[in-house]
């Protein structure tokens, strides 16, 4: 990942946003392969979906799908090991399991504490 500064902030690039939607109560299967792998966290919310199950409904009324989302913002370098990952723990070739996509992310603003931005050289 690549550091920059300005100002006081902070600027990791070459970072995606990895993406996955799954079935509610599954996110945390997720969660928990990405930490086998090494990774350190994502965030989890709630979401309601509609789609081809809809139509299952009782007299047209519609089934509303309850899903989970979980993000994670991650460097180029580690994007496919977690897709990967992720894929597998989300059985994700089962049709209806759900679906992950990545986005590429032009830059992050975080803290970075001084100490890595020194180990990595990224001071200026």
């Amino acid at each position: 990942m690549t550091f920059t500064a300005e100002g006081h902030l902070t600027y990791l690039t070459d970072a995606v946003l990895i993406t996955a939607v799954v079935g509610a109560g599954r996110a945390d299967l997720l969660l928990t392969a990405m930490r086998e792998v090494g990774a350190s966290g994502g965030l989890v919310h709630h979401a309601r979906g509609t789609g081809v199950r809809e139509r299952f409904g009782l007299l047209g009324v519609a089934i509303e799908a309850d899903k989970e989302v979980l993000t994670v913002v991650a460097a180029v370098e580690h994007q496919e090991l977690l897709v990967r990952t992720l894929y597998r723990a989300g059985e994700l070739h089962v049709p209806g399991a759900g679906y992950l996509y990545v986005t590429p992310l032009d830059r992050v603003a975080t803290h970075v504490p001084e100490e890595a931005l020194d180990r990595l050289g990224a001071r200026r």
